[in-house]
């Protein structure tokens, strides 16, 4: 049986939500390896599971950009992989389907399979194909959230999962329930610029809309008002962060009007249950909602519940969210518990403290965002570390000493800073191990010794990484 301990399980706005001064990639390299004979990794052509003509395209015109020829391997290898290795697609009663797992593990993760389709958005009205794909996994994230908001990964159909021993409300079809709140953004996320950037609101029907009142309601039961709500979890492990204390239920938190996220985008459990970013990624995603409902369902009731909560939970944001840090003055933290504790920390997978701009959660030069960013990539963060090879961010769910490539790409996203990307950009090329691909974390001194060779989210975020700044 393949679990989640043995692949160290980790854990994308089409570019960054505030403009950056880039340098074009044929100018922005130092140092570059020599050049040697980089064949490509990608599957031959009659083994992909999709391909789309104008990712292709993209493809061709973005290598002929890039003057480093290892960069153009790795971004030729990283871009097409979620198409390449992890989609089905299908017409299923009429209606795309798209079932998307996130590599080396056979299930469907409703954060990774929005954030690895993600960057193909702005190609889907030039190719239809790709539109139907992309429409298809919408649909198939309205199933899986009808199925149970409070999942995080899903199998196939009606599939047995491995978890289905953990002490919690387990269905078929159901791979894992750990309740997190970017599970519920982050299809919100996809639809509406989906719908904005094609102009299509078939993906709008009743099951829609049931998905997002439920999304709703899940908020509101989980800001803990009338108690502690109707989810708990638990697991017999020998992992810590892989089940929950208090008889399913986490550490007590105080009602301040947050919404309790019992685990990460790690899928590692909080320490103190309202997760800040997750919080900040609620708001977009509640607004995006009821800008739909306003709009397109003329469903003008849940237009106003998404934005009555969106106000609540930023009004909390303001007066419980913002600490004094002794160094870094005023600063978002990690997790917060509403009696007054904080963790004053960051973790690599998105949505995280350093990724806010990119998601459109705060603005680029929010002057406590920017002291949150010096906090979090600096020894004040307990998982930020510097080596031999690199520095980056991690987290418990690796541990000590492992950098996530996801966290020096997120950096790269969100900066304004040319020499800045410039280093961030050799760093990713020079930590690959020679394999062509992004991984999910490596050590901080030697990138031979990486987590999961076949991490799409990782790879085609990457691929987003270099088409921004492959400007001529």
């Amino acid at each position: 049986m393949t679990t989640r301990r043995d692949f160290l399980k980790k854990g994308g706005m089409i570019l960054a939500a505030t403009a950056v001064n880039v340098t074009p990639l044929k100018h922005i390299l130092a140092n570059t390896p020599a050049a040697g004979t980089y064949e490509t990794k990608r599957p031959p052509l009659p083994d992909r599971k999709f391909t789309s003509r104008a990712v292709e395209e993209l493809i061709a015109k973005t290598k002929q950009q890039i003057s480093d020829p290892k960069l153009a391997w790795m971004f030729e290898n990283c871009f097409p992989n979620t198409l390449d290795t992890t989609v089905d697609f299908q017409i299923a009663d009429g209606r795309p389907d798209t079932f998307v797992i996130t590599g080396d593990i056979d299930a469907m993760w409703l954060r990774d399979s929005a954030a690895q389709v993600w960057p193909y958005l702005p190609l889907c009205k030039q190719d239809e194909p790709l539109r139907l794909l992309i429409a298809g996994v919408i649909n198939r994230q309205t199933k899986c959230i009808l199925l149970d908001p409070y999942a995080n990964s899903f199998t196939r159909e009606e599939q047995t999962s491995e978890w289905a021993s953990d002490i919690t409300t387990m269905k078929p079809g159901i791979h894992e329930r750990k309740w997190e709140i970017d599970s519920l953004c982050y299809p919100a996320r996809l639809a509406y610029h989906y719908w904005k950037t094609t102009g299509d609101t078939a993906i709008f029907d009743a099951a829609w809309t049931r998905a997002a009142r439920l999304t709703l309601q899940t908020f509101c039961e989980q800001q803990r008002k009338n108690g502690r709500g109707p989810y708990r979890f638990a697991r017999k492990t020998d992992r810590q962060l892989d089940t929950l204390c208090n008889d399913g239920y986490g550490h007590p938190l105080n009602p301040v009007g947050l919404i309790a996220s019992m685990f990460r985008p790690s899928d590692d459990a909080t320490t103190f249950g309202f997760l800040v970013p997750s919080n900040l990624f609620a708001i977009i995603s509640l607004r995006q909602i009821a800008e739909i409902a306003q709009r397109v369902t003329r469903d003008t009731a849940l237009a106003s519940d998404c934005n009555r909560l969106a106000d609540e939970v930023q009004n909390a944001i303001r007066q419980h969210a913002i600490i004094n840090h002794p160094k870094h003055g005023n600063v978002y933290p990690y997790e917060i518990d509403g009696f007054g504790n904080a963790y004053l920390t960051d973790d690599a997978n998105i949505p995280s403290l350093l990724s806010l701009p990119y998601l459109g959660a705060v603005a680029q030069d929010d002057p406590v965002y920017a002291n949150t960013r010096r906090l979090v990539w600096s020894e004040d963060n307990p998982y930020f570390f510097r080596g031999a090879a690199a520095e980056g961010t991690g987290g418990p769910h690796i541990g000590p000493d492992m950098i996530w490539p996801m966290s020096i790409i997120t950096r790269a996203l969100t900066s304004r800073d040319r020499d800045e990307i410039t280093r961030l950009l050799q760093t990713l090329r020079d930590t690959d191990a020679n394999t062509g691909f992004m991984h999910e974390s490596f050590h901080k001194n030697d990138p031979s010794k990486f987590t999961r060779r076949w991490f799409a989210w990782a790879n085609t975020l990457f691929g987003e990484l270099v088409i921004k700044h492959a400007n001529t």
